[in-house]
């Protein structure tokens, strides 16, 4: 029996290897697919304010005549966020940037619609608009919400991959870019009526 000791020690050490290794994989399946799931949760949040936009859109023009300029302003930067993709396997800075800036976009050109509509009475008055407008805030907040979370997920990722000695085994893994503000955003935003 003797004889099959350094066998049976070294078969044992294999075994426990080969479950640390196969743990480690599963586990950088787990981050990753949390990190996917979360940045579906983003781009979700961001078709709901896509969708709402072309509601308020429509909304504004029919309840007053409207300065063409900011209205097409709105409709362009909305085509042009829905333009940009991300693809959540390969969430690199640059891709972010792009995807920032064109959403930032967004919330320029509808920021001054609603700076805007401070001059008609009458549209701040109807129904529908509060009512759209109630809900781009809420969907602002879900926004930020769900790109908080995937900033989290992103950061246990990183956490993960990025670790001795998990890093050696995980080496096609590579770090993944949060969210972060765009520039200009640590300055007040200044509203002329």
């Amino acid at each position: 029996m003797r004889r099959f000791l350094p066998w049976i020690i070294g078969i044992g050490l294999l075994v426990i290897i080969g479950l640390w290794y196969m743990n480690v994989k599963n586990g950088a399946i787990e981050v990753d697919q949390a990190v996917k799931k979360e940045w579906g949760n983003v781009e979700t949040s961001y078709q709901r304010r896509n969708d709402l936009i072309g509601n308020l859109v429509n909304t504004v023009k029919g309840a007053a005549d409207f300065e063409k300029s900011t209205l097409t302003a709105v409709i362009e930067a909305r085509a042009k966020a829905t333009s940009v993709t991300v693809d959540p396997t390969n969430i690199t800075p640059e891709k972010f940037e792009q995807f920032n800036q064109a959403q930032s976009g967004v919330s320029s050109a509808l920021s001054k619609l609603l700076v805007s509509v401070e001059k008609y009475p009458d549209l701040k008055a109807n129904e529908n608009f509060l009512k759209l407008q109630d809900e781009l805030a809420s969907t602002e907040n879900q926004i930020l919400t769900a790109r908080t979370r995937f900033n989290e997920s992103v950061e246990k990722y990183n956490n993960y991959v990025l670790k001795m000695p998990r890093n050696i085994i995980l080496s096609e893994y590579k770090e993944k870019a949060v969210f972060k503000s765009v520039e200009g955003a640590d300055k007040p935003v200044e509203v002329k009526f």
